[in-house]
């Protein structure tokens, strides 16, 4: 079973703890399906190639320290935090609502190896090369101060360590692009300026020894070394 059918399956299971945007990262309800097709372009076999993509930089047998930010509802990575019994996980937000959501899933799966950390990306509140992993999955197109963003989660990782994860780039599917700029800008969601797969390798090189970008539609999957 992969990532994404593990992150389905509990879906499934637990109900939707964290409302509409668990269904449509999921794909797990009629509006989410809905939603990737018309909005990202995604159908179940694209949706299922970014997400794998983007964990797969993630040891199966992983025991070091992780960072994950943002966590929102933890509906992406709680089932995945499950099968890493000795890692130690630690999950940051800015938003009070969507840790305690995130929560509620890491009890109802028994993940009891993350700690939840509410904070601005753009300010950690840890010490210099903590994490062996970072990962953010759809944080960098909303996080307002994307430079500190950048900066912080480059500065927690250790020598040697991994940034990875996923978020929108623009000029890949002009579909999304319409949508981004009409409706997710106007209502708050995102935050440009947003990056082009160009612009965004050559941010990550200037900050880490090894940098790997790819695509799907609208979704920049990013694996870096520092």
């Amino acid at each position: 079973m992969t990532r994404h059918e593990e992150i389905r399956e509990s879906y499934k299971t637990l109900g939707s703890i964290g409302g509409v945007y668990d269904g449509i990262v999921t794909r797990s309800t009629p509006l989410g399906k809905l939603m990737d097709s018309l909005i990202w372009g995604l159908d179940a076999s694209l949706a299922a190639k970014w997400l794998d993509d983007a964990l797969a930089p993630i040891p199966t047998d992983f025991a070091g320290s992780l960072l994950e930010v943002p966590v929102g509802t933890g509906v992406l990575t709680m089932p995945v935090y499950r099968k890493l019994p000795n890692a130690e996980i630690t999950c940051l937000d800015y938003s009070a609502d969507m840790m305690e959501n995130a929560k509620k899933r890491a009890d109802a799966l028994g993940v009891s190896n993350a700690a939840f950390v509410q904070g601005d990306v753009g300010a950690l509140p840890f010490r210099d090369e903590s994490f062996d992993i970072v990962l953010s999955l759809n944080g960098f197109h909303a996080f307002p101060d994307k430079e500190a963003a950048f900066r912080e989660t480059a500065r927690v990782l250790k020598k040697g360590g991994i940034f990875c994860g996923c978020f929108y780039i623009k000029e890949e599917f002009r579909r999304t692009d319409w949508f981004v700029k009409h409706l997710y800008v106007p209502k708050g969601f995102f935050t440009p300026p947003f990056e082009t797969k160009a612009s965004l390798e050559s941010r990550l090189r200037e900050l880490y020894t090894e940098v790997s970008v790819h695509t799907v539609q609208a979704e920049g999957i990013f694996r870096c070394r520092k």
